[in-house]
Parts: C-alpha cells; structure tokens; sequence
C-alpha cells in the first residue's frame, strides 16, 4: 500500500546496515520494557522467494536449489546470507531474516540476521524497501534512499510511517445560510412569544372568572317585618 516491496539486500554493507537497524530498534524497544523481561523473538520477511525454472539444471536437486532463490522487486544481486545449514529446500520457499536474540545458538552460531528460507504461510515481521520516487522518501527531504542511518531517530520513524493527510481530518460543521437565515429569525420573536403567551393566559384568566356563577342570597319576603295595618296617631300599632 506504501508503494514499497520486501526487503532486497544486494551487498553486504547493506546487510549491515539493515543489522545496525535492527540492532537500534531492539534498543528503543527495551527502553520502555518492564524490568526483567526480554525482547519477543520474531523474524522478519525479506523478498527473497524461490522460483522454479525449467532452465535450471535438476531443479529437485540441493545443488540447484540456492539458485532459485530471486529478489522480488526484481533484483539481480548474488549476496546470501544463508545460515549454516540453509536453505532446507523441500516446501520451504519464502526467506526470513533471523531475529531471535534468546535464543541458543545452533551448529551456525546465534539466530541473528542470518537467512532462513521458510514456509510462505507463516505469519512474521516484515522489512520493505522503498524507490527513491516513493513519497515516504521523499517527505524526508529527497534524502537518497538507504541512507537511515544519517536520520535521527525521530526522521526514522516518520519514514516508516505513512503521512497523516490532515485534509481527510473531520471538520467543523458550520450551518448554511437557510439555517442562519432562520436562527436570525427565531431569536429575535422569543420575548414577543412570551408576551403574546403571557396576554393570552391573562385573558383565559378572566373569561373563567366571569363564566363562574355567582351563589345570591334569596329574599324572602316573609322574613321582611313589613306592617301592613295601618297606624294610629299615637304611632301605635292596632
């Protein structure tokens, strides 16, 4: 995805310096280790695969199978860095580059940048190597490619780690007009609202006070002391 290929190692100042970078990230790795525990073993894939052709002389043959081994980013450079005793031939055609620091060390000597071939569906790290043109070299400066050791720490890290594109980063949603247009519209009707709210409630008030019935007292006329004889003139009542 990177635009680079597996690892090729054309000479061996090149196979030290990939060990001189393995050597390096090993450290910063430890730094922020726990006390007492050691770095996980893992190899890594370099592009180095076995390729069967019809012009090699007895392609079922040992003596015939180192040769088979190419570069897959097509490169032409007769450097190996086999261990001891490989490669083993037989279903093993993909190659790793050892890295196993606790481990004791074989007829070959320790586990330790020497190649391996191995089976292709095995699960390891991985190394890649980049063209000049690629952009993880060129963001540094068009510095010339395989030249890491002249970066410092933080300039390697960025080259093996792809840009961040800060124009794909998410952005503030602003609203669009109609949606300003219409806040600017709202805003300024809120009290109006509440005082046509108030008036309205004040006058419902008032209609139900009015439609209440009133209780009256009832007259009864049985009760006024209204005299109906008629008065002598002493003022007394007959």
């Amino acid at each position: 995805m990177d635009g680079g290929s597996l690892l090729s190692i054309e000479t061996p100042a090149e196979q030290k310096h990939i060990e001189h970078l393995l050597k390096e990230l090993s450290v910063s790795s430890s730094s922020g280790a726990v006390s007492g525990t050691s770095i996980t073993d893992g190899d890594f894939w370099i592009g180095l695969t076995r390729v069967e052709s019809e012009s090699a002389p007895e392609p079922g043959s040992f003596a015939s199978c180192p040769n088979l081994y190419k570069w897959t980013d097509e490169g032409v450079s007769q450097f190996r860095n086999w261990y001891a005793d490989e490669p083993s031939c037989g279903g093993e055609a993909c190659v790793v580059m050892y890295h196993q620091p606790t481990a004791q060390a074989g007829p070959g000597g320790p586990y330790l940048y020497q190649w391996n071939d191995d089976r292709c569906n095995m699960k390891h790290n991985f190394i890649c190597k980049y063209e000049p043109e690629s952009y993880l070299v060129k963001e540094q400066g068009d510095r010339p490619a395989g030249r890491d050791s002249d970066l410092s720490d933080e300039d390697q890290v960025e080259r093996r780690t792809p840009p961040v594109n800060h124009d794909e980063s998410p952005q503030p949603i602003m609203p669009g007009p109609s949606s300003m247009l219409l806040i600017y519209v709202i805003i300024p009707t809120i009290p109006l609202l509440l005082l046509i709210l108030v008036a309205s409630g004040s006058c419902c008030f008032q209609m139900l006070s009015k439609s209440t019935p009133r209780t009256k007292t009832s007259i009864n006329q049985s009760t006024l002391w209204i005299s109906k004889t008629p008065k002598t003139d002493s003022g007394m009542e007959v």
